[in-house]
């Protein structure tokens, strides 16, 4: 039950609240004593309207989706005074308003079931489920201890290289329990959603036994109890804290944005002599190969021309395409990360992403609504948007990022000495890699250098050709090709390690973490050689991602239980990549620094040391 709070000066008024406007309405229809399928909408409107009113007689704040409700209501009220007009179409219809009234009822009653059941369910049974962190974050919704849950089929599964959706009938399926596909569209009675409900709880429980002793068969308990497990408790802590975001700076954000676009707008026009949709393949198409006859031009199955990014890159040097390029970077921004970020903000004022545990076969997390891990950090907006996440009062953003950790998890699994010599000596890897590839002094390496050999110590990782490491740097294919043959000369046990993880992987069929997370690759069989290549280099990247991943998750986890142990007010909000992001309280920043530094870097031993940058700031921005 929420508590509205009145503060005055001499005292504090405490007035209990609906938990939302819908809780309202069922207690208004309750009270008249209404036939929940035969509302007398005008009464119930009038009724709630008053007790708004009377809130504000209080002056009490009103939240903005008891607002929203009120108009629906004023809206329906006066639908059902009004002719209807002729195809006219209704945001919301009664029916609609009485569909969700019910359904919230259902979930009313399961709460209170579940509340006056709760140490039943907590001491005598040891509880399975499906999606154990969603679990805690709907309990958290209405208020429920959340019980002590055994086992998570979903992450079972998922360890197990099942795929793995929202809806649990997909992995029934796949293990040979029949249970119907919910269509999210599709209307059944509750007789039917009982039976299916039924059929779910069966299949997890039935199921807990074969998948536990899969994983017992391919030695991931350790993975399942120790780290994934956990870390959805983790998650779910992050998710129902939320961080606090600035709606003004986003918005300020986007009106410089659709100023920029429209400028960028008219050079493209006058570019092209004529205006035109920029957002249209086909007109775009026409432009750049028919009227002004640029090179690259080549049609696809539906008989126009392609306009993706890999065409239009081969034309930068034409103004027009540099154009065409910044404004669908920037239009991409404004609709992903500035429009789909303000309709994210909850009444709290936070963004709640929703973390998922179980997409990647790396084992690194993702996110969506929204995507947070995919913020642009290569432009100057999207690294802008970052000064919009902002922390609590008396606080600071906290931004711990480890350095150079797949390298240092690459050095550690080649076990190639010169590079774990340079990470045990504290040289930088990159500025080491130019020293042995152009063969020069620490002190003649340059910029540019570095440049270069960063590419290819990542580059390597992931498999790059030739081809690509020409694309990241802008040189000719030949060059690159020179660097990469530089790269394995200077460093052979690089491309012994390569081509005994590529062999041992195609024997297998998968490869695995340093924690045991396995990841089945059967591209590795395929006879197209594309697909194979492909393979390939997952299964060189997969055990330096994964592992990077495993030991970023047990440190989330370290961190967690240190801060309920030592009773730390600051909180873990976000992951991202290699990064996370804390909102520090002012009192506690050495002693969170201090935390977060030592964790991070103890929390595995490899045979290089890990390493962590910690900054501070008034934003994500500035903490970066």
């Amino acid at each position: 039950m929420a508590i509205l709070t009145l503060e005055t000066k001499k005292y504090a008024i405490k007035i209990d609240n609906f938990e939302g406007p819908i809780d309202l309405l069922c207690h208004l229809i309750d009270k008249n004593k209404m036939n929940i399928y035969d509302i007398n909408l005008s009464e119930i409107t009038d009724q709630y309207i008053n007790y708004l009113k009377e809130q504000e007689k209080l002056n009490l704040e009103i939240a903005s989706e008891f607002l929203v409700m009120a108009s629906t209501l004023l809206y329906l009220k006066s639908k059902n005074l009004l002719p209807k007009q002729e195809d006219e179409e209704e945001e919301i219809t009664e029916e609609e308003l009485i569909r969700r009234i019910i359904e919230y009822k259902k979930f009313k009653e399961i709460s209170k079931t579940l509340k006056n059941n709760y140490n039943v369910l907590n001491t005598e049974f040891n509880l399975f489920t499906y999606d154990y962190k969603k679990l805690i974050v709907i309990f958290n919704r209405y208020g429920i201890k959340v019980p002590k849950i055994g086992f998570d089929t979903m992450i079972s599964a998922y360890l197990l290289n099942y795929e793995t959706k929202d809806d649990i009938a997909y992995l029934a399926n796949n293990m040979n329990f029949n249970i119907p596909i919910y269509d999210k569209k599709e209307v059944v009675s509750d007789e039917e959603a009982s039976k299916r409900a039924i059929l779910k709880a069966k299949f997890i429980y039935t199921s807990k036994k074969e998948l536990y002793n899969k994983m017992k068969e391919e030695d991931t308990i350790y993975l399942f109890e120790n780290i994934e497990m956990p870390l959805a408790k983790v998650l779910a802590k992050m998710e129902i804290e939320g961080i606090r975001v600035d709606k003004n700076i986003l918005k300020e954000m986007g009106e410089e944005i659709k100023i920029k676009l429209e400028l960028i707008t008219k050079d493209i026009y006058n570019y092209a002599g004529c205006e035109f949709n920029i957002n249209s393949p086909k007109q775009l198409g026409e432009i750049l190969f028919e009227k002004l006859n640029l090179p690259y031009g080549k049609k696809n199955k539906s008989g126009g021309y392609t306009t993706d990014a890999d065409v239009l890159k081969k034309l930068v040097d034409y103004p027009i395409v540099n154009c065409i390029l910044e404004y669908r970077a920037l239009a991409k921004l404004y609709s992903t990360y500035i429009d789909g970020m303000i309709n994210c903000i909850s009444d709290d004022g936070k963004i709640h992403t929703i973390y998922t545990q179980t997409l990647t076969r790396t084992g690194r997390l993702s996110s969506i609504e929204p995507n947070l891990q995919n913020i642009p950090m290569k432009s100057e907006y999207g690294r802008l948007i970052r000064k919009a996440f902002i922390p609590e009062s008396n606080s600071v953003i906290l931004s711990s990022d480890y350095s150079q950790i797949e390298l240092r998890v690459f050095a550690h699994l080649s076990g190639v000495n010169d590079l774990i010599n340079a990470f045990n000596e504290g040289i930088d890897i990159h500025t080491k890699t130019a020293m042995d590839i152009f063969k020069v002094p620490q002190e003649g390496v340059t910029k540019n250098m570095r440049r270069q050999a960063k590419a290819v110590n990542f580059g390597i990782l992931y498999g790059i050709s030739s081809y690509g490491l020409a694309e990241d740097l802008g040189i000719p294919v030949k060059e690159a090709k020179e660097f990469i043959n530089k790269y394995f000369d200077t460093y052979p046990g690089v491309r012994d390690y390569m081509d005994k993880e590529i062999e041992t992987a195609k024997k297998n069929g998968y490869v695995k973490t340093i924690m045991n997370r396995k990841r089945v690759i059967d591209e590795l069989k395929s006879t197209n050689y594309m697909i194979r290549n492909m393979g390939e280099r997952m299964a060189l990247n997969t055990p330096v991602q994964g592992s990077a991943s495993d030991i970023l998750k047990k440190a989330m986890i370290e961190i967690d239980e240190i801060f309920e142990k030592e009773n730390i007010k600051s909180k873990m909000l976000l992951q991202v990549h290699d990064e996370l992001i804390f909102n520090v309280y002012d009192d506690e920043i050495d002693k969170v620094k201090e935390i977060v530094y030592n964790t991070m870097t103890n929390v595995f031993d490899l045979k290089v040391p890990l390493d962590v940058d910690i900054e501070l700031g008034n934003n994500w921005y500035e903490a970066k």
